[in-house]
C-alpha cells in the first residue's frame, strides 16, 4: 500500500485486509509502531497489549486465508474505552478503586465488534468513572490533545479521542453521558456518534447514569461510524432497555445526497458567546451544507438552558447512588474532584429528582413541535476553542470550574432530550487546533445525521488531516 496502514480509514483497511492487499498483521505492527512513539507523549493507552495482538492477528490471517473473512472488521485492531468489560481482562474504569477488577463477562457492544473480527490492541484511558468533561484523572494523568501537547482532549472519552486523532487505532468505543464522545471528537479533530438513547445496547459497560449512559463510536470518519453503529445496533436480551426498533442500513444512509435536506440553525443559545473561531467555522459550515443541497433555515428552540440544568441533577443524582457503597468504604481511594461531585448529589431531594426526570417527556415533546420542520439541527460541540490542561484543571486553576460548565454547556440538552447528535470535524484554529460542530437528529434516526455528516466529509478535508509527532 501507498499509505503507512494505521493512517487509513477503519473501512478502508478493512477492505484492505479483506481483499488481502493488506495482512492484519502488517496493519497490526503499524499501528503498535504509532503507539510506541505517541504513547509517552499522548497518555492515552491504559494497556498496551502488543503480543496478544499479533499473536491474535497472525491468527486472523490464517482463518482468512483457510475460510475467508469472520466479519466486516476481520483482523482489524482496535482499542476501546476502559469501561468496556471483556471477560478475563481488567478494566480499571479509570480508577483506583477497580485498577484490578478482572471482568467475568464481555460487554455486548464489544462483543459484537469482536463476532465482527476485529482484535484488541489494549484499552485506553478515560476520566475517573467517565465522571470529567476534560481529560484529567487524578490517578493516571491527563491525557494530551495529539495536535497540541498541553491541551484538553475532552472528555470522559479521553484516550479513545487521543489515540482515534493519532491514528493510534482506527476507531474507539467511547460513551456519551453528558457529552463525553461528542467533546472529544471536537477537540481532537475526529468523528463521534452519539447514538438514542437505547439504540445500543450498554449490557457489560461500567454504569454512570442510568437513563442518560449511551454507548457509541469515535473513528476518523462518519462513514467509519456508521459501520461500527451497524453492527452494535438492536436488542440484547442482557439489556431490557435496548430498543427492538428497525436497524437501518447506516452505511448506505451515508451514500445519499443531502439535496433537499432542511437543516436547522438555533436562533439563540448555541449561537451566544461563541468563541469567534467557533463562530466562523459554524459560518463555513453552513456554507458547505447549503453548497450541497441542503436548506438551511432558523429554528426557535425551547429554553437549553433549564435542559441543560435537568441533565445535571439527574445524572449527578443517578451516579451518587451507583457510587454510594464506595464513597462509604473508599473514600480515599477517589479524586478529589470526583468525590466532591458525587458527594454533592446526596444533598439533592428525591422530589428534585423525580420532578427532572418526569418533565424530559414534556420536554421531548416540545423539541420535536419546534424541529418539526427540519430533519436535523446543527450546532457547535462547545462554545470554547479548546482550553489547555492547565486552564481547566478544578484543583489549580481558580477560573477551572467556569472552564468546565461552558466546555458542557451545548451537549447536555441532548443527553438529557435522549437524541442522537453526530460531532464532526468541521476545522481548525488560528493556532492549529481542531473546532467541530454536531449535528442533532430526531430519535432512531441516525441514518440522516450520518447522511449530513457524509456529504460534508465529501466536500471538506478536515476529517482526513493528520496531527504530526511533537
Amino acid at each position: 500500500m501507498s499509505t503507512e496502514p494505521a493512517l487509513m480509514t477503519l473501512t478502508a483497511v478493512a477492505k484492505a485486509i479483506a481483499e488481502k492487499k493488506l495482512s492484519s498483521v502488517e496493519v497490526t505492527r503499524s499501528c503498535l509502531h504509532r503507539i510506541a512513539e505517541w504513547q509517552p507523549k499522548l497518555n492515552a493507552f491504559m494497556a498496551i497489549e502488543s503480543e496478544p495482538a499479533l499473536k491474535a492477528a497472525a491468527e486472523a490471517d490464517a482463518a482468512l486465508a483457510k475460510d475467508g473473512p469472520k466479519g466486516a472488521l476481520h483482523g482489524v485492531p482496535l482499542a476501546h474505552k476502559d469501561m468496556y468489560y471483556e471477560a478475563g481482562h481488567v478494566s480499571t474504569c479509570g480508577s483506583l478503586i477497580r485498577r484490578d477488577f478482572v471482568a467475568t463477562t464481555t460487554s455486548t457492544a464489544l462483543q459484537r465488534l469482536k463476532d465482527a473480527g476485529s482484535i484488541r490492541l489494549g484499552t485506553l484511558q478515560m476520566a475517573e468513572f467517565a465522571y470529567g468533561p476534560t481529560g484529567h484523572n487524578a490517578h493516571y494523568g491527563a491525557v494530551h490533545n495529539p495536535w497540541k501537547l498541553g491541551y484538553v482532549t475532552g472528555g470522559s472519552s479521553s484516550g479513545s479521542g487521543s489515540a482515534v486523532g493519532a491514528r493510534l487505532t482506527f476507531a474507539a468505543l467511547g460513551s456519551d453521558t453528558g457529552g463525553s464522545i461528542r467533546m472529544p471528537a471536537n477537540f481532537c479533530g475526529v468523528t463521534g456518534l452519539k447514538v438514542t438513547w437505547g439504540r445500543v445496547s450498554r449490557a457489560g459497560a461500567m454504569p454512570l447514569s442510568q437513563s442518560l449512559d449511551t454507548v457509541g463510536p469515535l473513528a476518523q470518519t462518519t462513514e467509519d461510524c456508521a459501520l461500527l453503529l451497524g453492527l452494535m445496533a438492536g436488542p440484547d436480551p442482557e439489556d431490557p432497555t435496548a430498543s427492538a426498533a428497525p436497524v437501518q442500513d447506516y452505511v448506505a444512509a451515508t451514500q445519499a445526497s443531502i439535496k433537499g435536506l432542511r437543516i436547522g440553525v438555533p436562533k439563540a443559545f448555541y449561537v451566544d458567546d461563541l468563541d469567534p473561531e467557533v463562530a466562523r467555522c459554524l459560518d463555513a459550515t453552513i456554507a458547505v451544507l447549503k453548497t450541497e443541497g441542503a436548506d438551511v433555515v432558523q429554528v426557535d428552540l425551547p429554553d437549553q438552558r433549564q435542559l441543560t440544568a435537568a441533565c445535571q441533577l439527574v445524572l449527578a443524582v443517578e451516579a451518587a447512588a451507583f457510587h454510594k457503597r464506595w464513597m462509604i468504604e473508599r473514600p480515599q481511594d477517589y479524586g478529589p474532584q470526583v468525590l466532591m461531585r458525587l458527594q454533592n448529589a446526596l444533598a439533592v431531594s428525591g422530589v428534585a429528582y423525580l420532578e427532572a426526570l418526569r418533565w424530559r417527556g414534556a420536554a421531548l415533546a416540545a423539541h420535536v413541535a419546534a424541529t418539526s420542520g427540519v430533519d436535523a439541527v446543527i450546532a457547535p460541540v462547545s462554545p470554547l476553542v479548546t482550553p489547555s490542561i492547565t486552564d481547566s484543571d478544578v484543583g489549580g486553576a481558580p477560573g477551572a470550574e467556569a472552564v468546565i460548565q461552558r466546555i458542557t454547556r451545548f451537549t447536555r440538552p441532548v443527553n438529557y432530550l435522549g437524541l442522537p447528535s453526530l460531532a464532526i470535524p468541521t476545522g481548525f484554529t488560528a493556532t492549529g487546533l481542531p473546532v467541530g460542530m454536531q449535528l442533532i437528529g430526531r430519535s432512531f434516526d441516525e441514518a440522516t445525521i450520518l447522511t449530513i455528516g457524509a456529504a460534508f466529509q465529501r466536500a471538506t478535508d478536515f476529517h482526513a488531516r493528520v496531527p504530526t509527532l511533537p
